[in-house]
Parts: C-alpha cells; sequence; structure tokens
C-alpha cells in the first residue's frame, strides 16, 4: 500500500471527532486513569516541546483504553497573563482577541498531531466561567482568614509608572523604556500558604517512589523547615520614630551554640529600623542613597551579586555576653525570612564569614575545629569561649541555651520555614479580577457570589501605562454588598498561578454540571487524583507547590476530599539541536507543522517517543526523523504479504520452520514489552517498545509464511497504535475490521525457544558451544559435549560431569 499521510491522517482524524472516541464515560463502575500534560500558555503556535509532551500522555491514554480503562485524557489553556498585553501594545489588538486567536490556532495544529483529547473537557482559565469559581473559591479563602491584604515592594518602572513583573525587569531596567527599576512599596494580596508548610512537607511522603527525588528535594528545599531560636538585641539606646518607641531587633537562628559568636547583626535594606532612620533623616546621605540603591534591586538579582553592606552607626546589646554589637544593613538579608535581621558568626558560617572578611569585622571562635583551624568551621563540635556552656556538645548547648532563654522570658523555641506567603495581586488587565470591593464604611468586603463573575471591561486602553483597570472610573463604580453605600471594585487581577493551582480538579467537572458547581463531588472522587502527570522539570517548584496547596484547601473547604494532587509525576527532558534548548534567539526551532506537512503526524509522534526516553533530553536529528519515515512506509508496504482476519490466526508452532518461530518470538516479545513499559515503575521507555517493533517488523521480513504476516500483524498494530495511531487504524480497518484495538494475550509458547545454546566449559574455561532440543535428556547432552570438546579431553581423567540445566555443562577433569 502507498503511504499518504495527509489523506490518512485526515480520514481518522474526523472519524475521531464524529464518533467522539475520546470523550470519557459515565460508567463509573469501570477503573479509570486520569492522564494529564500541564497545559499550554496559547502563545500563537505549538513548538516541539508540546509536541513531546502531549505525544507521551497521548501514547500512555490510548494504551490504557485499550486495556478497557475509562481514560480522563483533557487538554485546556492557561490564557491568562502578561504576554497578552504585550502583544496589545506591539499589534494593537486586544488581549481577548490575541488570546482566543491563538487558542484557535493552537487547538487546531494540536489534534492535526491525534492527540486524544476529550473535546467537552476543555477550558480556557480566561473564560468567563472559569473565573466566576475562581472568584468564588477566593471569596471563600478570604473569609476563612486564608488571605490578606498588607504592604509589599514591586518592581517600578518610573517612567511608565506602572507596576512590572520580574519577567519585565531586564538587568535592572523596563523592558520597554529601558529605565532602572526601583522597589516601590504598595498594598498586596497574599495568600496564607505558610499556614499549610508543615503539610506540605510532611505530604512529601507520600509522594516517595512516585515522584522524581529531585523534585522532592526541590520541594523540601524550598519549604524549607528549621527549628531553632527567635529573641530579640536591644538597641543601645531607644529610637523614636512617629512617636513610636524602637527598642529592640528581633533575630531567628538555628544555630544558637554560636550565640557567643556574634560580632555583627544585619538587617535587610527594608527592615522597618533601617525605613525608620531614612524616614526620620538619621543616616548619612551617602548611606540612605546606598541603602535606597539596595531596595531598587530585585529580590533574584540581590541573590547574584556580590555582598555588600553598611554600617548604621547603632549597636544593640548581646542578650548573654552584654557587649555591643555593631548593627549593619546587608544587601543577601531578606525582608521574606525571618524578621529581616540576622545574627553574624564569621567564624562559623561562610556567608557571615565572607562579609566580615571584606569589612574587616572580628571572628569570634566558639566551636572548637578538632585540629582543623581554618575558618569558617561550620560543623558541630565542642563549644568553646562560650561562657558556662564551654564543653558541651553542640546538640546539648543548643538545648541548654534555648531553655536558658526561655525560661528567662529572652526568646522562644520556635520552627521557621523558608516558605513566604503567596502573593497574588497583580496591577495588570489580563487577568482574573479580584472580586473584593473598598467601601469607605465598611472597609474591604467581597462580592455578593450571586452577581459573580466579576468580568473584565472590553473598553480598555492598554498602553503600558499604568493598571488600565485602575483607571477605568465606571468599571471600578459600585455598590457595597454590605452597606448598600457607592464604593469601589479592587482593580488588582489574581497571579495566573492561581489559574494553574486548580484546573487538573475542574477538568473533573462535566459540562452539564459547570454552570452550578465549581466542582462535582461525584465526579471529582471518581477521577482523583491524576495517575499521570506531565510536564516540564521547570514547574517542579512553584507550579506543583501551588497545586498541592489548592488541593489542600479545596479539601478543608470541602470541594474535594483529595490530600495530594497527582499521584505520578513525570518530568520530561527538554527538545534540543546542537546542545542547545530550542528557542527563536538561537535559530534552532523546528516547526512542528513543516514536520507534519512533510513527512506526517505519525512519523513526527515515532521520532519524538523513538529518540530518546521520556525523562532524558531529547537531540533533534534529521536522520532520525527519516528514518522514521521509512519505517512506516514499510510497515505499509508489507502489510500485503497478510491475510485479512477478524481475529487472530490458530498457528500450529510445531509445523513451524525456525525462521517462522522465530519470527513469532519477536512479535510476542514486542507484545510483552508492551505490557511492560507502560507503567510509571518502568519510566515509560517508549523507544525500547518501538526498537522490539522494528525487530519483530524485520523478522516477519525473512519468512513467506501468509498466516505468521496476519498474526504479527495483527499484535504489532495493537502496540503501536498509542504510538502511530493514524496508520495503524487505516491499516487495521483494511485487515483486521479494527477487532485486533483490545487486550491481546500473550502467546507463552511463541516465547519459548525450541533449542537452546549451552557453554561447554572444562575446569570452568569456555571451550565450545552445544545447540539441543530443550527436552533433550541428560546423558545425550553430556555424550554431545565430549565429543565437541575431544581434544582438550586427550590423556585427561573426568572426575565429575556437572550439567546447569538450560546453560551449560561443566567438565572437571585431572
Amino acid at each position: 500500500m502507498e503511504y499518504n499521510a495527509k489523506a490518512i491522517e485526515t480520514k481518522w482524524q474526523s472519524f475521531w471527532e464524529e464518533n467522539n472516541a475520546y470523550e470519557p464515560k459515565e460508567d463509573k463502575n469501570l477503573p479509570k486513569k486520569y492522564i494529564l500534560s500541564m497545559f499550554p500558555y496559547p502563545s500563537g503556535n505549538i513548538h516541539m516541546g508540546h509536541v513531546r509532551n502531549y505525544c507521551i500522555s497521548d501514547a500512555i491514554a490510548r494504551r490504557f483504553r485499550k486495556k478497557g480503562f475509562n481514560v480522563l485524557h483533557p487538554i485546556g489553556w492557561d490564557a491568562f497573563g502578561m504576554p497578552a498585553e504585550n502583544a496589545a501594545i506591539k499589534h494593537k489588538t486586544h488581549p481577548k482577541d490575541w488570546t482566543y486567536s491563538n487558542i484557535d490556532n493552537m487547538r487546531k495544529q494540536l489534534y492535526s498531531l491525534g492527540f486524544s483529547f476529550s473535546k467537552t473537557r476543555e477550558l480556557a482559565t480566561c473564560d468567563t466561567l472559569y473565573s466566576k469559581w475562581e472568584q468564588s473559591l477566593f471569596i471563600d479563602m478570604w473569609e476563612r482568614g486564608l488571605i490578606y491584604r498588607k504592604k509589599g515592594f514591586l518592581n517600578w518602572c518610573p517612567n511608565d509608572k506602572t507596576v512590572l513583573a520580574n519577567e519585565q525587569v531586564i538587568e535592572g531596567r523596563c523592558w520597554r523604556c529601558d529605565t532602572q527599576v526601583v522597589q516601590k512599596e504598595m498594598y498586596q494580596y497574599f495568600i496564607k500558604i505558610t499556614d499549610y508548610a508543615q503539610s506540605l512537607l510532611e505530604d512529601l511522603s507520600l509522594l516517595e517512589g512516585k515522584w522524581p527525588n529531585a523534585v522532592l528535594t526541590m520541594q523540601k528545599n524550598w519549604i524549607g523547615r528549621s527549628e531553632g531560636l527567635s529573641f530579640k538585641f536591644l538597641l543601645e539606646r531607644p529610637l523614636e520614630v512617629k512617636g513610636e518607641t524602637l527598642e529592640a531587633v528581633e533575630v531567628f537562628t538555628t544555630r544558637p551554640d554560636t550565640i557567643f559568636g556574634v560580632s555583627y547583626c544585619a538587617l535587610a535594606p527594608e527592615h522597618p529600623l533601617v525605613m525608620a532612620l531614612i524616614q526620620q533623616g538619621l543616616l548619612k546621605e551617602e548611606i540612605q542613597k546606598q541603602i535606597q540603591r539596595m531596595q531598587n534591586v530585585s529580590i533574584k538579582e540581590r541573590s547574584l551579586q556580590k555582598k555588600e553592606g553598611f554600617a548604621l552607626g547603632i549597636n544593640v546589646i548581646h542578650p548573654l555576653s552584654k557587649e555591643k554589637i555593631p548593627l549593619w544593613v546587608a544587601n543577601f538579608v531578606l525582608m521574606g525570612y525571618g524578621s529581616g535581621a540576622v545574627m553574624g558568626v564569621p567564624a562559623h558560617d561562610e556567608r557571615d564569614f565572607d562579609f566580615a572578611k571584606k569589612y574587616h569585622l572580628p571572628l569570634k571562635e566558639v566551636i572548637a575545629s578538632e585540629g582543623n583551624r581554618q575558618l569558617p568551621y561550620c560543623e558541630a563540635g565542642k563549644l568553646i569561649n562560650s561562657q558556662e556552656y564551654d564543653g558541651l556538645d553542640s546538640k546539648t548547648a543548643k538545648q541548654k541555651i534555648i531553655d536558658y532563654f526561655q525560661r528567662e522570658n529572652l526568646g522562644l523555641a520556635v520552627v521557621n520555614y523558608k516558605l513566604r506567603d503567596w502573593g497574588v495581586s497583580r496591577q495588570r488587565y489580563w487577568g482574573t479580577p479580584i472580586p473584593l470591593i473598598h467601601c469607605k464604611n465598611c472597609g474591604i468586603v467581597p462580592e455578593n457570589k450571586e452577581k459573580l463573575p466579576v468580568k473584565l471591561p472590553e473598553d480598555v486602553v492598554i498602553n503600558g501605562e499604568g493598571n488600565p483597570l485602575e483607571k477605568h472610573i465606571l468599571w471600578r463604580k459600585c455598590i457595597c454588598p454590605k452597606c448598600g453605600v457607592e464604593a469601589q471594585r479592587e482593580s488588582d487581577t489574581l497571579d495566573t498561578f492561581v489559574e494553574s493551582s486548580w484546573y487538573f480538579l475542574r477538568y473533573t467537572t462535566p459540562p452539564k454540571k459547570r454552570e452550578e458547581t465549581i466542582l462535582s463531588l461525584e465526579d471529582e472522587k471518581y477521577w482523583m487524583g491524576v495517575d499521570e502527570y506531565i510536564g516540564g522539570i521547570e514547574h517542579a517548584i512553584l507550579h506543583l507547590l501551588y497545586s498541592r496547596f489548592f488541593t489542600k484547601v479545596l479539601r478543608d473547604l470541602g470541594y474535594t476530599q483529595q490530600s495530594e494532587p497527582f499521584l505520578h509525576l513525570l518530568t520530561q527532558g527538554m527538545v534540543i539541536k546542537e546542545g542547545a534548548k530550542m528557542s527563536k534567539s538561537k535559530g534552532n526551532v523546528v516547526n512542528p507543522e513543516e514536520i507534519i506537512q512533510e513527512y506526517g503526524a505519525d512519523t513526527a509522534r515515532l521520532f519524538i517517543l523513538f529518540a530518546a526516553p521520556p525523562t532524558k533530553e531529547l537531540e533533534w536529528n534529521d536522520s532520525a526523523l527519516e528514518g522514521a519515515f521509512k519505517f512506516i512506509k514499510r510497515l505499509c508496504a508489507r502489510i500485503e504479504k497478510a491475510q485479512k482476519v477478524n481475529a487472530l490466526p490458530i498457528i500450529d508452532s510445531n509445523a513451524l520452520t525456525k525462521v517462522e518461530k522465530f519470527a513469532r518470538k519477536k512479535v510476542y516479545e514486542a507484545l510483552k514489552k508492551s505490557n511492560e513499559i507502560f507503567s510509571y515503575e518502568s519510566g515509560y521507555a517508549f523507544n525500547t517498545l518501538i526498537a522490539a517493533c522494528m525487530e519483530a517488523l524485520n523478522a516477519l521480513s525473512e519468512q513467506d509464511n501468509p498466516q505468521i504476516w496476519s498474526e504479527g500483524y495483527f499484535v504489532l498494530l495493537n502496540v503501536l497504535e498509542p504510538i502511530i495511531p493514524h496508520i495503524c487504524w487505516e491499516l487495521s480497518q483494511q485487515y483486521f475490521h479494527l477487532e485486533n484495538f483490545k487486550e491481546l494475550s500473550i502467546d507463552e509458547k511463541a516465547l519459548q525457544d525450541d533449542v537452546i545454546i549451552m557453554a561447554i566449559t572444562i575446569n570452568g574455561k569456555r571451550r565450545a558451544e552445544l545447540e539441543v532440543a530443550l527436552d533433550t535428556p541428560k546423558e545425550v547432552i553430556i555424550d554431545k559435549a565430549k565429543v565437541l570438546v575431544a581434544k582438550w579431553l586427550v590423556d585427561k581423567k573426568i572426575l565429575k560431569e556437572i550439567v546447569v540445566p538450560n546453560k551449560l555443562v561443566n567438565l572437571v577433569v585431572v
């Protein structure tokens, strides 16, 4: 048969759509599989990373359908966000038009690859129905005390007078006008993810062996649980600021055993004490300018900078030694962790050591370094120079010092986390409006749920200057739902991470129930959790952490019974070319549409799944793509040797030649491999399965028995269907009436060899090989072996004859 990829693929994509072939069934008595790839941002065109991601999930989904599972395999669009506003400015279009146009285009591109997505479960996070339920959930969290408003620092462009996302800050400057970005303190909304820090940490144990260890470690480190002592350094002299008396600086340390080694304290540039000193004009003008320069550097950029700081000219008093300790401001201290102040112990901490060496601060050694006098010594040990605690080991000293601080009301034993509350408000248009109202009488109150969704106005001007919603007077004008007076809507929109933190739950709600409820408990209980979640390692921290958090919140709100959303996680490797990740800037992008046009979707799918295991990087290779195309053409050409049948032929193995038996063996080895590789534990090694199918086709080609050809294709089309579905459906329809697309049993007899190769050794040294039938008696094997190694037995006496069944014959001689 001539291989016409375009005609075949168009035919079967139309067939699948017309027959709703891939919609999940309503029968909840069936075993289920929920297979999900991370949904894409509708940027305009799919790329090879998308192709790889969805090829993996589609192969898994198709395989489980054949095994009789009820499969949910949905797709949607992570559709809000900054790029749409950038496009509105660049192309003078509306973000909504740009987004939905891109969705239409990318949907067409994805379906051209034959992906078996459920069309009825599709969603876009910018749909007003999705926003309605997200706003309802926001209100639930607000009323539960999980969301609050406070001031925080944001990237601010003084020229454009607008807040910038981190992605819009390039080397400290505005992406549009190149103005130096500053940090501006503004009101923001925060979600109290820290309330769930311990639960998020503990439940990682439920995912061991089911998620990659590297991801679990990254999650654990990001949450960053630490136990230690929280206490205060009293200021040498209290400061009066705006009628308020500042008397102390609070710090947290995980190493109270090093407390006598403190030689300085350091504050974050945004620390309230530093801000008070600046506001009161109590710092030298030059130091004030330098501190403000630090404040205007984003947290991300600070982490990349060299450590620097400035002495504030103020001392604090050591709570135990009563020594005066100088107070500094330092760029490496963050307000987001602890209290925004640290005690500097340069003799026993690398960061503190670097800072102290730079500014010639003293090093006070308080942990004996056991012969290694090089500082900093950061390990535990025996205390020295620590008054009554000298000689104690670090563990004992820690506890005794904590006990003393608590007994004397000087401090507390606390558990701290690196994890900070999640700032979710964004000062831009294209996002979910925060459903809160500012009332002069009632303060901040949520909108009535009956009036949701709060929709975005479409008559806005987007020019990159400020927040269009804040300027839309008519849209902001509203009535307070609590007291009925005129009020104003909140103009901030939600971080797009919010939308992607619960979309997988929303997919479980069937279309007929989507208007009435955020989640159908009956359907959610059946489908959740996600059996296989597939996506890039770049989402290993924030997206997965936020998704885990939202699942727990929804559980506590009564919307789900799940504690963890993703039962298994597969992080696929990047697609690279010439050793680098594909990107337009590098000029190494491969266009999927061009590949499909020239070779067909099945060739693209076969190459993507054959070139590398899913978790490894995939190096683009044009010759390998050609090889995949040639294999499919061979598959088409050689099927003419098969007979058209409705079921597997019944074959008498005893009547077959050696070559025919070998062909059957290779076919059933491919089927066995298919049963083995479709599991999380196996890593979905599609490349080994495809290799087995190629070997089977080669073996079939070495014989001419039409029954063997029919059986071989009956099985191989079944095995290959998840990978190259279009051609498999076409050939199966022509030859087998699609009767082979169900779970097939392995003919174990076909896997057995009639003959075996046995090694012959003399005193353990290999001398020859013997081919014998499986049921050959031991005596006959020994006799045949002796003949083959006769020249090594001359003038030798055989002491022992050993036969290891199906493996070897060993003759012990002297």
